[in-house]
């Protein structure tokens, strides 16, 4: 978990000094290029918000997977309390990976008016 983490601070760190500095730094230069920096905002947000919702969603789908196996494993004939359990908190997660798709669609319709 310390490497993922990791990884995520390096990346927010490289989209921050790479993409948010600069375009900040020349923000003020005219209305059309404030335009054109809001829509890149909008871009990065949109890829943002499903790449992490993604992540987040499929980091939660292997942890209750996970645990309702090991349960199952220690228990065999406790199969049928686990697994209808299971199945909804999938798709609770996953509802929340497809919300963020939403999201980011919306999002992408901003950028191409």
């Amino acid at each position: 978990m310390r490497k993922v983490m990791t990884g995520l601070s390096g990346v927010g760190f490289f989209l921050l000094t790479s993409v948010l500095l600069p375009a900040m730094a020349f923000a003020a230069e005219g209305a059309a290029d404030n335009a054109e920096s809001t829509k890149m905002y909008l871009a990065i947000g949109a890829g943002l918000a499903i790449a992490i919702a993604a992540f987040g969603g499929a980091l939660g789908q292997g942890k209750a997977a996970v645990a309702a196996l090991e349960g199952i494993a220690r228990n065999p004939g406790a199969q049928n309390k686990i697994m209808a359990p299971m199945i909804l908190a999938l798709a609770l997660i996953e509802s929340l990976v497809i919300y963020a798709l939403i999201i980011a669609f919306l999002l992408q319709g901003k950028i191409a008016v």
